[in-house]
């Protein structure tokens, strides 16, 4: 086993939802419009993240921006949504309103717009959860993914956060199938400092590493356990199989666990994140997807696809290289930052 001191990094800071407090009248106190003025900054500095996306799906916008709509428009604005990988039941989803609207006679572009982001906002929402702690037993977090998507790198990022808010964290190198993944994450416990479970010798399987790891959380009064896994198996029983004695491992020790499988997607690849979440939602019970990547790409539509089709909710989304960037989902700033 591998163990840090629980210290932290100095200086690094997650970055949580960020609530408004509105009086009963009109009046605001000073601590009312530092809370506004924060929100504000949150969602111009995603807006600025998502700038590929927000480019992308400008567009869409822009064409219910003037004038009057017409049959030719919901073509138009058909075929952009297509383009920022939103797909293509979703785009059916989000444009019949505005269709039999225009069919009855509404033609106002300003009206049409809002129907269009209310329908936008109304798919995340039906599924969103925040990401919280569920239990007051041990924390266990499942982290599932393909090599390349930031899986290890969204687990520090995430150790990072829980860590900022005071909670004891341990690592759990299940990714016993490569030796650079164990020691690439054995890099981020020895950043971060907190304390990380290696696999007993070469032969030691995933689920090994996984029942060591909470048990030694146990007796070292951890609150959270996060499970790194293999990326890629040869094949989906391969899969299956592998994570069914995970989650064997962890209800040994922790009945009720784990507590979430978060999928993480890379947000560069459009419709074949939405893929690769139907194909691990089929081997492992998901309780979300994290984004990643989401400041390099101009395919951010993907994120309605994932939450109408699969009706997975997005818990986090990763908007840059820095710890702080990863970040709570918000559908309300996520719609906000693009439009």
């Amino acid at each position: 086993m591998h163990m840090r001191s629980s210290n932290g990094l100095a200086g690094l800071n997650s970055i949580g939802k960020i609530g408004v407090s509105m009086p009963c009248d009109s009046r605001r106190g000073t601590g009312d419009l530092i809370m506004v003025a924060a929100e504000a900054g949150l969602v111009q500095s995603l807006g600025k993240a998502l700038s590929k996306s927000r480019n992308a799906m400008q567009q869409q916008f822009n064409l219910l921006m003037t004038g009057e709509v017409d049959d030719d428009t919901i073509d138009e604005l058909e075929e952009q949504l297509l383009m920022a990988d939103v797909g293509i039941s979703t785009t059916t989803v989000l444009l019949d309103p505005i269709r039999d609207l225009v069919a009855k006679g509404e033609t106002d572009a300003e009206r049409l717009r809002g129907v269009l982001r209310d329908n936008m906002r109304n798919i995340l929402n039906e599924v969103h959860v925040p990401l919280t702690p569920a239990t007051d037993d041990i924390w266990v977090i499942l982290v599932v993914g393909v090599n390349g998507a930031g899986k290890t790198t969204t687990i520090a990022k995430l150790a990072n956060r829980l860590q900022n808010d005071g909670r004891k964290i341990m690592l759990a190198a299940g990714d016993t199938f490569r030796a650079a993944a164990v020691d690439q994450l054995g890099v981020w416990a020895d950043r971060l400092g907190v304390d990380m479970t290696r696999p007993r010798d070469d032969k030691c399987k995933p689920s090994t590493v996984v029942y060591d790891a909470i048990e030694a959380a146990k007796k070292g009064g951890h609150d959270t356990v996060i499970i790194d896994t293999a990326g890629r198996l040869q094949n989906k029983e391969g899969l299956m199989d592998e994570l069914n004695k995970i989650y064997k491992a962890v209800q040994k020790s922790v009945p009720n666990g784990p507590h979430e499988t978060l999928l993480v997607l890379d947000g560069t690849v459009g419709q074949n994140s939405v893929i690769q979440a139907k194909e691990f939602n089929q081997v492992a019970p998901l309780s979300g997807v994290v984004v990643t990547k989401l400041d390099g790409s101009s395919k951010g539509g993907a994120i309605f696809s994932i939450a109408q089709d699969l009706k997975l909710p997005v818990r986090l989304i990763g908007v840059g290289e820095k710890m702080e960037d990863l970040r709570d989902f918000s559908p309300d700033e996520f719609i906000e930052a693009l439009a």
